[in-house]
């Protein structure tokens, strides 16, 4: 999605899932589709940290055009999941907050939906300018079956349950390091710019 369509459905339901994506994976989309069946969603945006903050100085982390290229190629055939480039358009860190900001200056009629993991939900109050969070959107944590997340105090969320299913972009990386397949884990485009690109010591 670039930045100009951002808005182009007036009072939309949208969600807003963003992360590294290093790579992309089925398990991204298998819980952005669910999220968007089980509250009704328009669209479902991956957004793409331009400079996540939270992981620099972790690891190597691909480009940001390549990691967009990815997500593009993950999310080509799905019509309710797309790629955003909405933070690689701002530059400089991603925070959340600003991305929200945003959408809502484009769209002030409608809803939006922030999509976070168990792990991150249980330290949003560390996160950027967190007292706004719950004021720009629904905070909706992904459960795994049979857990609930505790969240922080002063967070309104919303807990939806998606499949379990044990892929991680940490093993993919791993995978690609050792030469193991990755079928079946990431869609087709994403291997083919793995590939291409020679991502993760491949």
């Amino acid at each position: 999605m670039n930045l100009d369509d951002a808005g182009r459905s007036p009072a939309a339901r949208i969600g807003v899932f963003g992360g590294t994506f290093d790579p992309p994976h089925l398990g991204h989309l298998v819980t952005a589709v669910n999220v968007a069946h089980e509250l009704d969603l328009d669209r479902v945006l991956m957004v793409v940290a331009n400079e996540p903050w939270q992981k620099v100085g972790e690891r190597g982390i691909s480009s940001a055009a390549i990691r967009l290229a990815m997500v593009r190629a993950a999310t080509a055939a799905d019509d309710v999941v797309e790629a955003s480039d909405l933070e690689l358009v701002r530059g400089g860190p991603s925070y959340s907050v600003d991305t929200l900001e945003h959408l809502a200056g484009l769209d002030p009629a409608g809803e939006r939906f922030l999509v976070v993991g168990s792990d991150a939900a249980s330290g949003l109050d560390t996160w950027e300018r967190a007292d706004e969070l719950s004021g720009l959107a629904t905070i909706v944590v992904v459960e795994r079956p049979g857990s609930t997340t505790r969240v922080p105090e002063g967070f309104e969320v919303v807990h939806v349950e998606v499949p379990r299913l044990e892929v991680s972009s940490t093993d993919l990386r791993e995978r690609v390091r050792t030469g193991r397949p990755l079928r079946h884990l990431v869609p087709d485009g994403v291997v083919s710019l793995i590939r291409e690109h020679g991502l993760y010591g491949g």
